[in-house]
């Protein structure tokens, strides 16, 4: 600001241009900020990805326990039967946390299938088909 403000029109209209400014100003440093999210979206994937593998969602006890024991019996007894100690306990315990993340959102969609699986195996399903097809 060079010129001095000697009426109260032009205190107005300076500060008119300065919220102008402001507001300006302030949709730059919001650009800016959305921009730096989206380039440092592959460094929160992998701390995501990291955290997920390193800690256990416990949201899903049974549902973890069976995953447990499947990973176990497969992993550690039949693919990694041959290998070391230190893979035998390290890339299980990692399986181990992953899946309970994996469980924990598909959880929904899962039960849905074992229920329509169960409903067909106890011929519920298969009765109102047959039912339908009846009326037709």
């Amino acid at each position: 600001m060079n010129k001095e403000i000697r009426s109260y029109d032009e205190l107005l209209k300076e500060r008119q241009r300065l919220e102008h400014l402001l507001q300006a100003q302030k949709e730059i440093v919001l650009y800016d900020v959305a921009e730096i999210k989206e380039k440092l979206q592959p460094v929160k994937n992998i701390v995501e990805f990291i955290g997920m593998i390193t800690t256990k969602d416990r949201t899903n006890l049974l549902w973890n326990l069976g995953s447990d024991l499947a990973i176990n019996a497969v992993v550690k007894r039949f693919i990694l039967s041959k290998s070391g100690w230190f893979l035998k306990t390290v890339i299980p315990f990692f399986l181990k946390n992953f899946s309970s993340h994996i469980i924990a959102e598909q959880k929904d969609i899962w039960l849905e299938k074992l229920k329509t699986w169960l409903s067909h195996l106890n011929g519920k399903a298969h009765k109102a088909e047959a039912e339908t097809e009846a009326k037709s």
